[in-house]
């Protein structure tokens, strides 16, 4: 996705597909860029609503994910094309140009003429004369400026974090907040990973197979898997069969969880007969894998502060055949007096920035700004400071983020100790090392696994 020279394609493929697929993905381009709708949902619900052929079906995927996550550069490109401030263009005009420009900047095998003629049609289609006359211009001038160098990324001698937020598609104050901490070479890393493709992550569920077993199923179907060497239950699958079909042959025997998540259940390391509480639980992948860890025996209260959420809980847990957990509607942050001193377990899974998982929520990195991290840790450590107060003695308290900010995560840590001495770290086992640490943060730069952070906690 970073070359930018334009070439012509060698194959029909693109236009056999493109009419039904670009079409398709302005569709969703707009719920998401301009509605707020997260990629991932919107791809699935419109693919499960519309029956598009396999190359459609490609083409369309990569259109959507590619535009989502490249939109600020995209943007940036674009203003220096067009002659008024993007704001002021028409929400699903302004998709047009993202779609197209996506196409003529990074799809190599599209013709540039197909990617504008196609353009052209797609704003007729939504818009009138005038707009698909404006989209022709616009990217016709985008090509003449390519074709003739006229547009040059920031010089990165005098302005890296620009130069990087542009080449690897970034917000430029998060590349500015990050090369301090991390540096330019560890920089350049996490964005890179950002980037690059996510592997669907499989967590099998010991209540039903055994990872060996479900192994050897998936292979069998056609996917190209291997077992995590992060997580005992995991599999990770660098391509699979139709999920659909998966599901279909072998439901209760999988839930979809990145690596980095399946560490958590470990940690939390739940008993059979245990009390545990989960008290930011939706949609259910720790929840589920504690019951496992349990081997179903026990009681676990898996709370959300959305009713829509619980059942997504319950339908997960139903589905793997877990009986184990009850389903609460409750925030986290109120006190609830009956639970005081109650459960063997709590697990604080906070609401966090999600900075340790850009490369799998492409609008992600778009939906922030820089004072937004700024709310982030006075609600997480109301949460964590309000779970505490339901362990029981000789209970455990663990607090889990898919962040990197050291704000959500070792200093959000620092201060709950400081305001509540009688609470220490209990040491964890690294996953790959074996080593003892007080706590452990994963970063995709260096551990190549998505962002995430771990750690426990006990009374003195």
């Amino acid at each position: 996705m970073q070359k930018q020279t334009i070439k012509q394609p060698k194959t029909k493929q693109a236009r056999s597909a493109a009419p039904n697929a670009r079409s398709a993905a302005l569709t969703v381009l707009q719920q998401v860029l301009a509605e707020g709708a997260y990629t991932n949902i919107a791809v699935n619900k419109y693919l499960r609503a519309h029956a598009l052929e396999d190359m459609e079906r490609h083409f369309f995927t990569e259109l959507v994910y590619g535009t989502v996550k490249a939109a600020g550069t995209l943007d940036w490109y674009l203003e220096r094309c067009v002659s008024r401030p993007l704001g002021s263009v028409a929400p699903e005009i302004l998709q047009v140009l993202r779609l197209s420009a996506y196409q003529l900047l990074f799809m190599e095998r599209i013709p540039a003429s197909a990617a504008c003629n196609e353009a052209v049609k797609l704003a007729r289609s939504v818009s009138h004369e005038g707009s698909a006359k404006f989209v022709n211009g616009v990217l016709r001038g985008l090509l003449r400026k390519l074709q003739a160098g006229e547009i040059a990324l920031p010089d990165p001698q005098q302005d890296d974090a620009g130069y990087l937020a542009i080449k690897y598609y970034h917000p430029r104050w998060l590349v500015k907040r990050w090369l301090g901490p991390w540096g330019k070479e560890g920089t350049e890393a996490l964005l890179a990973f950002d980037n690059s493709p996510a592997p669907v992550c499989l967590r099998t569920n010991t209540l039903m197979t055994t990872r060996e077993r479900l192994l050897a199923a998936l292979q069998e179907m056609g996917a190209e898997a291997h077992t995590s060497r992060w997580s005992e239950d995991g599999i990770v699958c660098d391509k699979l069969p139709s999920l659909s079909g998966m599901l279909a042959k072998m439901q209760q025997d999988f839930y979809v969880q990145d690596e980095s998540s399946m560490l958590v259940g470990r940690a939390v390391n739940p008993q059979p007969g245990m009390r545990v509480l989960d008290l930011c639980s939706a949609p259910g992948g720790k929840a589920t894998h504690l019951a496992q860890l349990m081997r179903n025996q026990g009681e676990i209260i898996a709370c959300d502060i959305h009713e829509h959420k619980l059942r997504l809980i319950e339908e997960n847990a139903r589905r793997l055949g877990v009986s184990c957990i009850k389903t609460l509607l409750n925030d986290a942050g109120a006190l609830r007096e009956e639970w005081l001193n109650t459960f063997d377990r709590v697990l604080v899974d906070a609401p966090c920035s999600g900075m340790g998982v850009l490369r799998r929520r492409a609008e992600a990195r778009w939906c922030k700004q820089r004072k937004d991290l700024k709310l982030f840790p006075p609600l997480q450590l109301a949460i964590l400071n309000n779970a505490a107060r339901y362990v029981k003695e000789g209970g455990r308290l663990v607090y889990s983020t898919c962040t990197i900010e050291q704000a959500e995560n070792h200093y959000l840590i620092e201060e709950f100790l400081t305001q509540n001495s009688q609470w220490q770290r209990v040491p964890l086992t690294h996953p790959l090392t074996g080593e003892t640490e007080e706590e452990l943060q994963l970063l995709p730069q260096r551990d190549g696994v998505d962002g995430f952070y771990i750690c426990v906690l006990e009374r003195r």
